[in-house]
């Protein structure tokens, strides 16, 4: 692989940028999801007790423990974190010097500390894919002590650049393959998409014209998906540029296609971000030019030229083959369509599964080795001098330790996909796992598992009144389905939260998603933290004395169609029974959401707000009312265009 001095520093750029979307996201939803009046009030998760700071960050790291210290409570220590993530973040957008280890371990520290108090609202897999790429991060960023020069490429950079590999290589492997493994019945009949474009949490205005795509396109898609996910992941780590760029080309192709059609927030970036690992500085613009003379170079490069080209046509005709062969793809020539079927069995499947995972363990240990040496080499026979060497080969060592326990603690969860391969594992690299797991360093992963919404995706409308028999209004949320006219919106890389958990709540029950009865209790008390993250709330005079939750299943109109609506929908069941402020403060108290307000005793003098209290309050009053991507979009162009700049 040729030099990666540029490639790398893209990549830290694009972690900047992620980062920044991340923390901004959140920002603009942290009063109505963890204020003290919000839906889960992270204050819950802190509790407060004689023990003393040190012994509670040792139990749960997190800033916000130490932040009382500067006179900020939980909800104002959220802001803190999110706003001094935030600067951060532009920081290293702008300077390439400011873009450290440093800096990035400071980045992952914060967002680590509100992933811990983060509740249901951050149990996402991309909030662990951050957290696990942004450890990484730091090990690939330069220790970069003097800010007036510019960073140096290190030749253990590649060793790390390999685990950003890694990582992309598990969960686009593993994704693939728990669509199968989790024996979904559209899945296996290659008619997931069918449903998907319609059933996803937040669809885009090209998921509906994506929906109307004919059928044997959509069963086409799910075997490229397949191909993308399964096949290709195993050339990330080819010696041949080709079928490296060929491999990134694919994926960031899924990629860019799930962001035209689905809003997954900073997901889809950050998974291009790793996709940069694949690439060299020659494709960023960047040629190296070797000392050899013209006849070497001319032989040498027809040479390796001609071989890499046998071997990647060979490559690519085998997958043709395989898709053909396991896929039953056949022309047909009267409905110009490619027909295609799934044709091995699901035995077939799980034996092949349980024969490939030990080749991929034994794979990423010889790839891992083969970097490593070429790192060492590189030490020897680049730099000058004897303590050049000694000093590139002493920081390739330690690099090359943290890069082993990285990748053995990985095999984890990359063998979950697999019991025999699991069970097989070492105890010791269990142990090992088990030691890390409250720094979440590594994850198993697995997109799209279950194809969910089929027959009609399952969506909760909250409606609220004075009096039933005088009919019901319902709540408007910001971007989740509900008005059948509304157009679905564009809002990556925003996350809006609690539209992402009703739709996940519409898959079960209330009774199983306990923050939904908080929210409908702030609904019923008219509490404006959590109305700001509504688009519209129906009761703008006093809060309704009734609420309750029906729900409806929705799907896409025809194309074609006299219909001007986006949706259809019919009424399935309901979903909460009608309640009242009264029948649920029972719950709500034994929750705890309900913050006790201690009124100051007569004659007590109350504590003056800290600086930084005040600092984080006046940010909060200037644009804490803007909308999440509107303020995403506020910080993210600027950065952009200043970062030419610097």
């Amino acid at each position: 692989m040729g030099k990666i001095a540029l490639t790398k520093d893209a990549l830290l750029w694009c972690m900047s940028s992620i980062y920044l979307f991340a923390f901004v996201s959140l920002y603009s939803q942290i009063p109505g999801l963890y204020g003290d009046n919000g839906i889960l009030p992270a204050r819950l998760v802190l509790p407060v007790d004689s023990k003393p700071e040190l012994k509670k960050f040792q139990h749960q790291p997190t800033l916000l423990w130490l932040l009382p210290a500067i006179g900020l409570d939980v909800p104002n220590g959220m802001d803190f974190i999110c706003i001094l993530g935030a600067a951060i973040s532009l920081i290293c957008m702008i300077s390439r010097r400011m873009r450290d280890a440093f800096m990035f371990a400071a980045l992952w520290f914060l967002y680590f500390s509100v992933y811990q108090v983060g509740q249901t609202f951050l149990w996402f897999q991309w909030d662990i894919l951050l957290l696990e790429t942004g450890f990484l991060t730091i090990l690939l960023a330069p220790m970069h002590l003097f800010k007036w020069r510019d960073p140096v490429y290190r030749h253990h950079d590649s060793i790390m650049m390999w685990l950003m590999k890694w990582l992309l290589f598990r969960l686009m492997f593993a994704s693939g393959v728990v669509k199968l493994t989790s024996m979904c019945p559209t899945w296996w009949g290659l008619t997931a998409l069918d449903w998907h474009y319609e059933s996803q949490c937040i669809p885009t205005p090209l998921a509906w014209y994506a929906h109307q795509l004919p059928e044997w396109f959509q069963r086409l898609s799910v075997v490229m998906t397949y191909v993308i996910e399964m096949a290709l992941p195993f050339l990330f780590f080819s010696p041949i540029r080709n079928l490296r760029l060929f491999a990134f080309f694919g994926q960031v192709l899924l990629q860019v296609l799930i962001i035209l059609t689905g809003n997954y927030n900073f997901f889809n970036l950050l998974t291009i971000a790793l996709c940069i690992s694949l690439l060299d500085d020659q494709f960023l613009g960047r040629h190296n030019n070797k000392n050899l003379s013209a006849n070497q170079s001319s032989l040498m490069s027809r040479l390796m030229s001609r071989l890499s080209t046998t071997i990647s046509l060979v490559t690519y005709a085998g997958m043709v083959y395989a898709m053909v062969k396991y896929f039953k793809l056949t022309i047909n020539t009267k409905r110009y369509s490619v027909e295609s079927e799934v044709a091995f069995t699901s035995d077939e499947f799980f034996e092949a599964i349980q024969v490939a995972m030990p080749y991929t363990i034994g794979f990423g240990i010889a790839s891992l080795a083969l970097e490593v040496l070429s790192a060492l080499w590189r030490c020897l026979s680049e730099d000058s001098g004897f303590f050049n060497k000694l000093w590139s080969l002493f920081q390739c060592l330690i690099m090359t330790f943290a890069a082993v326990g990285m990748f053995t603690i990985s095999l984890v969860p990359h063998c979950v996909v697999d019991r025999t391969a699991y069970h097989n594992l070492w105890p010791e690299i269990h142990k090992m796992k088990e030691s890390t797991d409250f720094l979440h360093l590594t994850h198993s992963y697995g997109l799209f598992r279950r194809m969910t919404g089929v027959g009609g995706r399952p969506e909760v409308i909250i409606e609220g009144s004075y009096y039933p028999e005088s009919g019901w209004k319902p709540y408007e949320f910001m971007y989740k389905p509900g008005n059948l006219s509304a157009m679905p919106p564009f809002v990556a890389p925003h996350q809006p939260r609690l539209d992402w958990q009703m739709w996940f709540a519409a898959l079960g029950s209330y009774e199983h998603n306990k923050w939904f009865v908080n929210l409908i209790y702030r609904l019923l008390d008219g509490q404006q933290e959590v109305l700001d993250l509504i688009a519209h709330n129906p009761f703008e005079n006093k809060p309704p004395k009734y609420v309750r939750a029906k729900l409806y299943h929705y799907s896409y109109t025809k194309f074609g169609d006299t219909n001007v609506d986006w949706w259809k929908r019919w009424n399935a069941r309901e979903y909460l029974p009608t309640v009242t402020k009264d029948s649920v403060m029972d719950y709500v108290r034994k929750s705890g959401i309900i913050k006790k307000v201690k009124k100051p005793k007569k004659g007590e003098v109350t504590e003056e707000p800290t600086l930084a209290k005040e600092i984080t309050v006046q940010i909060r009053e200037l644009i804490g009312h803007l909308p999440g991507p509107t303020l995403i979009c506020s910080l993210f162009i600027p950065a952009v265009i200043m970062s030419y700049f610097f």
